[in-house]
């Protein structure tokens, strides 16, 4: 399964790091991500906030799952 965690604080190094463990998951991306978190996860050059960028970016690499921190609004208010 393919993921992808959308931020790039402590939170979203935690959770790529725990799911790095499972054997169901194949790829880890993470938009915008940090130099920690790139370590163990592909980097992907979109702000966690462009959500065209990132739909576009889902629909090419056929996502299963994304995560995201509750901070981030896809829609505006």
């Amino acid at each position: 399964m393919k993921v992808l965690v959308l931020g790039s604080g402590g939170r979203e190094h935690a959770l790529v790091w725990k799911l790095k463990q499972s054997p169901k998951v194949t790829e880890i991306f993470c938009a915008p991500g940090n130099a920690g978190i790139n370590q163990i996860a592909k980097e992907v050059n979109i702000k966690a906030d462009d959500v065209n960028a990132l739909l576009d970016f889902v629909k090419r690499i056929k996502l299963i799952l994304r995560l995201l921190d509750l901070k981030f609004r896809l829609l505006p208010e």
